[in-house]
């Protein structure tokens, strides 16, 4: 269990984005926490390979390799 306090503004945007979704409060900052905590994971997963080292690519080769610009 989680409680916390939001500006005024701040919640009445967050009740019109779960109006508009058909959701409740709860569900939309469950998704926005889970999103927030991969991100930070993704982020130091990538600070982590760029301390390591190791062979890189550019975004047209990798791009390339996957077959994304046929």
């Amino acid at each position: 269990m989680l409680a916390i306090r939001l500006e005024k503004e701040l919640e009445q945007e967050l009740d019109l984005l779960a109006k508009s979704r058909n959701s409740s409060r709860s569900a939309v900052v469950r998704e926005a926490i889970v999103r927030y905590l991969e991100d930070n994971e993704d982020l130091e997963l990538a600070r982590r390979a760029l301390t390591e080292g190791g062979p890189r690519k550019s975004l047209n080769e990798l791009r390339q390799e996957l077959g994304l610009d046929d």
